[in-house]
């Protein structure tokens, strides 16, 4: 793809959301609480740490042994979700239903199991989503594809900007769902009007691990400025900021923002943001010359944050799924073929 132009792609772009879903909103949470989610089955692995943590991944359970060809999707979950959320079980069960392999891992704490080391999970953790990708490409053979929704899209696009060529010899092709490209843009859209109740849902389950946090680590951050926190700006800048090396909220959220590193992508990447999602503004979603050439941009007018369901009532999770997975079987190839490739470029 050297020297081709950025371009949106076009195959898809037809999304329009069901005549009951008539706002960004009710495209964000109706899909969220009300949606019929298929029934996955994982199998769960506990994977420790270079720093002496751990994380649970959470393999999907298929039917009959993958060969050295079968694909592999890894999907790296939003804020607080994770292998249970209504959009890993319709990806998951997608991914299934095609025979190929697929696999969540948490980031720490969320998996229902505390974390044992001084610190959580932040947008830009781009050294753990390379950590974790690059134990599943030494233990599976075929393609790989990455995935992630919201704070683990930014995650992805994150390690992808950031590893440029070298993430190409682990990874075959990408996909960013809902990503909060522009964090300062993001954290100020949630702070205002409606977007309240999606950051007091988010706060209540990082208030509750936050305490958990300071029995083990008493006096690690302060726990009335936290329990005081009214938006994620504030929490961030208590817990967040300070717990993974950022001065604060404003250096956090600049520093973490995947957009700037969108021109520096060189894997095969669908960015795909619905412009009425409410965690961004579509103003600051980024048009074809602020990406690389390797980056294909899916911003259809309708769909919410995570939300692209489609009809008949009461509505089905497929559209998502399905075009994540048909974007990734345009890069099929098989184990050797992937090897040589990746012998290549080392």
């Amino acid at each position: 793809m050297s020297g081709v132009s950025p371009k949106y792609l076009t195959a898809r772009i037809d999304y329009r959301a069901p005549g009951w879903l008539p706002d960004a909103h009710s495209q964000t949470i109706y899909p969220a609480l009300f949606g019929r989610t298929p029934t996955v089955t994982y199998r769960r692995e506990e994977w420790h740490t270079p720093d002496g943590d751990f994380i649970d991944v959470d393999w999907l359970v298929t039917q009959g042994a993958p060969t050295q060809e079968t694909p592999l999707v890894v999907l790296f979950h939003g804020l607080e979700g994770g292998s249970g959320s209504h959009y890993a079980r319709a990806l998951m069960a997608a991914v299934s239903a095609r025979g190929w392999c697929g696999v969540v891992p948490h980031f720490r704490g969320c998996s229902g199991r505390l974390n044992q080391a001084p610190r959580f999970y932040h947008s830009g953790d781009s050294a753990e989503a390379d950590w974790i990708l690059r134990r599943l490409h030494r233990q599976h053979a075929g393609p790989i594809f990455a995935a992630g929704v919201s704070l683990g899209g930014n995650v992805l696009l994150c390690w992808l900007g950031r590893h440029g060529a070298d993430a190409n010899t682990i990874v075959d092709a990408a996909c960013a769902i809902s990503a909060p490209l522009d964090l300062n843009a993001g954290g100020t859209a949630l702070g205002q009007g409606f977007n309240r109740i999606y950051t007091r849902n988010f706060l209540a389950t990082l208030k509750k691990k936050s305490l958990a946090k300071l029995l083990q680590y008493p006096g690690l951050f302060d726990r009335e400025a936290m329990l005081a926190a009214r938006d994620l700006a504030a929490f961030d800048n208590v817990v967040t900021a300070p717990l993974h090396g950022f001065r604060d909220t404003l250096d956090y959220w600049t520093r973490a923002s995947s957009k700037p590193l969108l021109p520096a992508i060189t894997l095969p990447t669908l960015v795909l943001n619905a412009r009425n999602d409410p965690f961004l503004p579509g103003a600051h979603l980024p048009g074809p010359a602020q990406v690389g050439a390797h980056v294909e941009l899916l911003q259809p007018a309708q769909g919410g944050h995570v939300g692209f369901m489609t009809p008949p009532f009461p509505g089905r999770l497929s559209w998502l799924p399905g075009t994540v997975l048909d974007y990734f079987g345009k890069f099929i190839r098989d184990g050797r073929d992937r090897q040589a490739s990746a012998g290549q470029m080392a």
